[in-house]
């Protein structure tokens, strides 16, 4: 059984940590879409594209791993949002977790497609001989692959938002204006990622504007669990709520 010390740090710390490791999330992501691919990447000009990404190398990998240790960091993340989240219900928490997680893996395998745009572009080894025109236009292509598997990644963790949302809101010790807004954040991941499959062109005139709410959501949740943590009387209040339910449960067990 966890000692009253223990109860009173861990939450905090965790909350703590995922704030931290959140806000780093979120600089990795502006720094991989805003300053690598917006800056490099131009709209139907697979020419200027390709000369873009050949001329700043170093830039276009330096992008790639930066969106490789935000992956990573999703990990710790969302076992401690879960940790956090559990008292108000494991099974929910859990289900959030595994949406999150399949969210990470699509993330992941996706960025082939980026390192498979910069081995056609760049036309080096085995691809020396493919026509420039051709493996521009290829390069480009898999540029196009990378989005929308960025936005089919943002479909398992608009889910998943939604569920930290409910379980915040319901928590008691974050406070409900944080929920909500995940929950909005959640709903517009979804819109917009379908939307880019469904209607590209509808989805080209929301955004950015659609993405907005998921921004100051997920930064809200980010600072608050950085700057303030949980509110501790209740989380005491949930975790004792919960372990005497626990105990309720295991007594009725107990055969006569």
């Amino acid at each position: 059984m966890l000692s009253g010390h223990s109860i009173e740090i861990k939450p905090q710390v965790y909350a703590r940590i995922a704030g931290a490791i959140y806000l780093l999330i979120i600089i990795a992501g502006i720094f991989g879409e805003v300053f690598v691919r917006g800056k490099l990447v131009v709209a139907g000009d697979p020419s200027l594209t390709a000369h873009n990404i050949i001329a700043n190398e170093l830039l276009w990998r330096l992008g790639i791993a930066v969106d490789l240790i935000m992956q990573v960091c999703d990990i710790p993340c969302m076992l401690l949002l879960y940790l956090l989240l559990r008292p108000v219900s494991k099974n929910l928490a859990l289900l959030a977790l595994l949406f999150n997680l399949v969210q990470t893996a699509v993330l992941v395998l996706n960025k082939l497609n980026l390192l498979s745009a910069w081995a056609m572009v760049s036309r080096k080894g085995y691809l020396v001989n493919v026509e420039q025109d051709l493996s521009q236009a290829i390069g480009s292509l898999f540029i196009d692959l990378h989005g929308q598997g960025f936005g089919i990644g943002l479909i398992f963790f608009g889910f998943a938002c939604i569920i930290y949302g409910y379980l915040i809101f319901k928590s008691v010790y974050f406070p409900r204006a944080i929920g909500i807004l995940m929950q909005i954040a959640g709903v517009c991941y979804i819109i917009n990622s379908f939307l880019l499959i469904i209607n590209p062109a509808f989805a080209n005139v929301l955004f950015p504007f659609i993405l907005l709410p998921p921004l100051f959501g997920e930064l809200s949740l980010c600072l608050w669990l950085l700057l303030k943590g949980v509110d501790l009387v209740e989380w005491k209040k949930k975790h004792t709520d919960v372990a005497c339910s626990k105990l309720r449960t295991t007594v009725n067990n107990i055969p006569e």
